[in-house]
């Protein structure tokens, strides 16, 4: 019973405003969640309600002693007085962390969760305060997830939660009720909530779960007579007074939702008419453009009416054998609802959330088959009501223009260029859900030419490849209504200007007629002007909208609809006279949207236009940055889609021209720097030395004062900068393969060099030695490591190491990436790049620096490891944490011990690396060993690699847990070496000849393997004789393998032989294929059914749960060649030449002898090794 007086204690403590007390009253509460008494405790003092405890262990039959446990605690808590609520809270929320620490996280029977503190929580749920509520919940749904989803471990629960329910204060005919029925429903909403999702995505069509199948009959189906009785009291109102109503209300819809977004419980589909016919009464309560929002229950109201959309939106998409019926109802209803698009900019988020899902509705419906009879008749109505007045400039987008640019490009303009837009599924505005409706439609077929408009619907729907058949009989409505409801808009122009002549000419003369002030008026004049010509645009700026809405329409059109469109309706905007921002960015946004249908000979002259609006200036105090935003994202999809400027030059000369005058500018300038030079290729490279320069000037005065994560215009600089270093150097390889003079370039290759050290100087050195214990958060590591390697690959002389820095660089980089916990996230490939260059320089000028650590100096400390130390570090890590990355780990295994130049005095770090590096490998192939898959190949390999090295020492390292790791490793590697295995994944004929699909590579990369396989048997060989174990199986494996890659040898000739022929076909048939594309494409195409997408995604899971699928990254990673250093010189023959000569006989004496087959294929690729089997044979 001590137990709770101290929690209450040290509880109180964690509310203290001192660091130090907080961690000791920490630290008591971690000792005493130890004792089985601790969560009751816990719940105890969240809940302080000492009655209802006892009222609901005799509704559960529970034992009388915990009830004075809950009066102790009750007492406690209520004397704490002030700190009362913030201590229920600082319980709740420890109870919640430490029910996430006592359940596995598989939720298995070792849970340390019984079923008493499973009781006393539910009990305690049913009547906390909402504050406390808010908190506890979490550790519910905890359990929840692992002992009735997973498990189906708490049988009770339905029952008990039922009684509450129908015995709560609100559902109980008026009695005195100890259950709060907001807590119980919110119980509820929480034991739903992991329906919402599918469960197991290994089975293609997943049954209804049966604790869903219960949940239903035994509490939502009783409930919803409940909820109609409700809905009927205050449909005829716009909201009540009373917020527990309301509450209850929304809380049903929210239960309902995550019952029927995924499954379709059995009990609760009778009752969708029903259920239907209520949300509508909700819905039809709703006066968006009178409704104040006064007071709690009106949000609430709100709340149920976007849930109840949801609903209905989730019936279209998920479960159309049930909602076809109830569709003529739902669209009058949501009809009812768009029309207050005409109110856009008065309306609060959820009002606009609501019209937004009531479009996204309509469009739900429209797709599908019978959506057309029922659409079909509003269309002129929805867009002269709804859809336009929803697309239209408001006071609202005028006011974010001016005060928050990128909320306004978020919502209006999204681009992928720049990523203030957001994920475009966050974008729920009315706006967007509208451009959606006015595409559904355009693509939407008229009825057939001479029959009734009521026609067949399933023929209504365009199916992939009958494009050219139907346009003869059917025409889109996008051709029909929409293309020329949007016509009717006149474009802006001096013509319709008139008016703000005609304003500034009334100024004009009251400024000599009444003597106005002339600063003044001269200063409101422009502004004045352009307010009164924005006038004429609102309605332009909605079809500027509208246009960027009909991608899809458009692509399915002959190119004259783009032509005309792009020539007549957006283009004269960059041409005239009285230039509006207002209207110029959306015109850059629907061309950038149009790119991948603009017609060739468009896109010239639209390049231009776009280029002069990156190029626009702020006009007074009008802000142009959504304008030169949109443009560059225009720009960028321009060059996606193929356009090659006839000079790159005047691009980047505008690009790096405002870099650096505004950091939200330079933000979206460096993406589009990364777009020209990625499109740009040689054509840009030419320029990067010149170029260079005045970047890392800007960035480099931009750079803070420490590691901390840095500005988004650095890390875009760093990024924009990575691309073109990268696209440098295979400038440069092309150049070299070509025989370019390398004279020509080395003079650019140094200035790339010189300013890429000089900005890294800037960013590392001061933070060379940082003081023991100070943390960093380095940034653009990915970047920095690939213009760390641009640096390296210029050095031409040793002198240059020193004149760049190198080692003052790489002492920091190799520390950062050593200690660096978040590359995995972003797949940064690039430091595996830098540390071959790096590997290779210290190979090339052998200097011991980049092995050995420093000699201490006077003035700084010494460096925790040597350069190769750090990198051996991350190489470590990355095999262990990260698999994407594990065949360029454990490449780099291979590099790092056989490469470079190790000296007597730096063989420790060798060996300190090995052992390492074998740690590392065998500790992940012990996670993946349960079944042969791709990760095994280079994990055996890099432990074969270690192994060379050091052989006793190695498998010291893989016994000394006892569990015959070293046995496991050989088996493994024995078996990789058959040709039984088979990884999963497709592979060439010639690969499966020798060590199956060690390299996905040409043949030659497969050279060094086979050295290493047969080295490394051949060493075990030598060892296990030594010590007088039978050795025969591993013989036969290394003769197994060697005569599998003799054979591949041979036929990789004929394959380069093959693929050379097939090139030159391929160069004959491109014209031939280029004019077939066009009838292929559609025929082609094939739209993936439901059916096939769960196919598809079950397989996914079961491979991904088994480990049978490579991770996305490592396939391209395969064909690095394993860098063997000196073992590349030895002979695969002569090594078992070799062994046969000096061991074959030992083995025989162990009575083994090699299968006559193998000997028969040894000889016939050798016939030379006669001799060997002859005279073993004799013995």
């Amino acid at each position: 019973m001590k137990v709770t007086p101290q929690t209450a204690q040290f509880l109180t403590e964690t509310l203290s405003s001192d660091c130090a007390v907080v961690r000791a009253a920490t630290e008591s509460l971690d000792r005493l969640s130890l004792l089985p008494g601790f969560p009751f405790s816990l719940l105890s003092i969240a809940s302080a309600i000492c009655s209802n405890f006892e009222y609901w262990f005799g509704f559960v039959n529970r034992k009388q002693g915990a009830f004075s446990l809950c009066h102790a605690a009750s007492l406690i808590v209520n004397s704490l007085e002030g700190e009362n609520q913030g201590v229920k809270i600082a319980a709740a929320t420890y109870l919640k962390n430490l029910t996430r620490r006592n359940i596995d996280e598989d939720g298995g029977p070792h849970s340390k969760v019984g079923k008493e503190f499973k009781d006393q929580l539910l009990c305690t749920l049913l009547q906390v305060e909402p504050a406390v509520l808010k908190v506890l919940i979490e550790a519910f749904r905890i359990i929840v997830s692992a002992k009735v989803i997973k498990q189906n471990s708490w049988p009770e629960l339905v029952p008990d939660l039922r009684s509450a329910i129908q015995n709560s204060h609100l559902f109980n005919n008026g009695a005195q009720s100890q259950w709060n029925t907001i807590n119980a429903l919110t119980v509820l909403h929480a034991l739903l909530r992991p329906f919402q999702y599918f469960l197991n995505p290994k089975v293609v069509k997943e049954p209804i779960p049966m604790q869903l199948e219960l949940i239903a009959k035994e509490i939502l189906v009783p409930l919803l007579v409940v909820f109609h009785l409700y809905v009927e009291k205050v449909s005829k109102i716009n909201t009540t007074r009373d917020l527990e109503i309301e509450t209850t209300l929304l809380l049903v819809c929210k239960c309902i939702f995550f019952s029927m977004r995924s499954y379709m419980p059995s009990d609760l589909a009778p009752l969708l008419p029903a259920l239907c016919r209520d949300l509508i009464d909700i819905l039809g309560s709703l006066s968006l453009d009178s409704m104040v929002a006064t007071g709690n229950e009106f949000l609430v109201r709100l709340k149920t009416a976007k849930r109840s959309l949801q609903i209905f939106c989730a019936l279209v998409t998920r479960h159309r054998k049930y909602s076809d019926k109830l569709m003529p109802d739902m669209i009058n209803s949501a009809l009812s609802i768009v029309k207050y698009s005409k109110n856009l900019s008065k309306l609060d988020f959820l009002s606009e959330r609501i019209v937004s899902l009531a479009f996204d509705l309509i469009s739900h419906v429209l797709e599908t088959g019978p959506g057309w009879r029922f659409v079909s008749p509003h269309f002129s109505s929805l867009l002269d009501s709804a859809i336009f007045p929803a697309l239209e400039m408001n006071e609202k987008d005028i006011s974010e223009w001016e005060e928050d640019a990128d909320e306004f490009i978020r919502k209006n303009l999204p681009s992928e260029i720049d990523e203030v837009s957001g994920w475009r599924e966050d974008l729920f505005t009315a706006r967007k859900s509208a451009i959606n409706l006015l595409g559904v439609i355009s693509l939407s077929k008229g009825p057939p030419i001479g029959t009734s408009s009521n026609g067949s619907l399933a023929s209504s729907k365009r199916k992939k490849g009958e494009k050219n058949k139907g346009n003869s009989r059917r025409s889109s409505i996008g051709e029909l209504l929409v293309l020329p409801f949007l016509s009717k808009f006149p474009i802006p122009s001096e013509a319709n200007g008139a008016q703000a002549e005609i304003l500034n000419n009334y100024i004009m003369a009251n400024l000599h007629r009444n003597k106005w002030d002339v600063g003044i008026t001269v200063l409101y004049l422009p502004l004045v002007s352009l307010l009164s010509y924005c006038g004429y645009c609102d309605s332009y700026f909605g079809v500027l909208l509208g246009y960027g809405g009909l991608l899809d329409f458009l692509k399915e059109q002959e190119p004259r609809y783009t032509t005309t469109l792009v020539r007549t309706r957006l283009l004269p905007l960059y041409k005239s006279s009285v230039c509006l921002p207002y209207l110029v960015a959306p015109a850059n946004w629907v061309l950038g949207e149009l790119a991948s249908c603009l017609p060739e000979e468009m896109s010239a002259d639209v390049y231009c236009s776009l280029l002069n609006a990156l190029n626009m200036p702020d006009i007074g105090d009008t802000s142009c940055y959504p304008v030169r935003v949109s443009a560059a994202g225009a720009i960028a999809e321009l060059l996606e889609n193929d356009y090659m400027p006839p000079d790159w030059l005047p691009l980047l000369q505008a690009v790096i021209g405002r870099i650096g005058l505004d950091d939200e500018d330079s933000s979206v300038l460096f993406q589009l720097l990364s777009s020209v030079v990625e499109a740009g290729n040689a054509n840009v490279a030419v320029h990067i030395p010149s170029i260079v320069t005045p970047l890392v000037t800007t960035i480099s005065k931009c750079i803070p004062a420490d590691l901390e994560p840095w500005p988004q215009m650095i890390e875009k600089g760093f990024a924009a900068l990575a691309v073109m270093a990268q696209s440098w150097e295979s400038f440069l390889a092309e150049e070299h393969e070509q025989k370019e003079s390398s004279e020509k370039w080395a003079s650019g290759r140094a200035a790339v060099g010189r300013a890429f050290s000089v900005l890294l100087q800037q960013a590392w050195l001061p933070f060379m030695h940082p003081s023991e214990g100070e943390g960093s958060t380095p940034s653009c590591i990915d970047d920095a490591s690939m213009l760390l390697r641009s640096i390296i690959l210029s050095v031409t002389g040793s002198n240059e190491i020193q004149e760049l820095k190198i080692f003052d660089l790489l002492f920091v980089w190799t520390d950062l990436i050593a200690d660096w916990h978040a590359w995995e996230e972003s797949k940064d490939m690039s430091v595996f790049d830098c540390i071959q260059e790096v590997v290779d320089l210290q190979n090339k000028y052998g200097s011991r620096e980049f092995i050995a650590k420093p000699m201490p100096s006077p003035t700084s400390a010494v460096p925790i490891r040597s350069i190769f130390e750090g990198i051996g570090a991350f190489v470590s890590e990355a095999i262990l944490q990260y698999p994407s990355a594990t065949w360029r780990a454990c490449s780099c295994v291979h590099m790092l011990l056989h490469v470079p130049s190790y000296t007597i005095e730096t063989e420790d770090v060798k060996q300190s690396l090995a052992l390492s590096f074998s740690r590392a490998a065998f500790s992940r192939f012990k996670v993946v060993q349960s079944i042969p898959c791709s990760l095994w190949k280079p994990l055996l390999l890099a432990i074969a690699s270690c192994y060379l090295c050091y052989p006793e020492l190695v498998e010291r390292m893989l016994d000394e847990d006892g569990d015959g790791g070293f046995a496991i490793w050989l088996s493994a590697l024995q078996y990789a070496c058959s040709s039984s295995y088979e990884p999963g994944l497709t592979m060439e004929s010639e690969i499966k000849l020798i060590v199956p699909r060690f390299l996905s590579g040409p043949i030659f990369l497969l050279v060094s393997v086979s050295h290493l396989i047969v080295m490394t048997l051949a060493k075990v060989i030598e060892r296990l004789l030594e010590v007088g174990k039978p050795c025969g199986h591993l013989l036969n494996s290394v003769l197994e393998a060697f005569v599998r890659f003799i054979e591949m040898e041979e036929e990789g000739d004929e394959v380069e032989e093959d693929e050379d022929d097939e090139e030159a076909d391929s160069d004959e048939d491109v014209n031939e294929e280029t004019e077939d594309d066009d009838e292929d494409s559609e025929v082609d195409e094939h739209e993936e059914t439901e059916e096939e997408f769960l196919n598809r995604y079950a397989k996914a899971a079961v491979g991904l749960q088994d480990g049978t699928i490579i991770e996305e990254g490592d396939v391209e990673e395969q064909d690095h060649v394993i860098e063997l250093g000196g073992f590349n010189d030895i002979d695969p023959q002569m090594v078992v030449q070799s062994l046969l000569k000096e061991r074959y006989h030992l083995v025989l004496q162990q009575g083994h002898t090699s299968p006559p087959q193998l000997i028969s294929s040894v000889l016939d690729a050798f016939p030379g090794f006669r001799i060997f089997f002859q005279q073993s044979m004799s013995i």
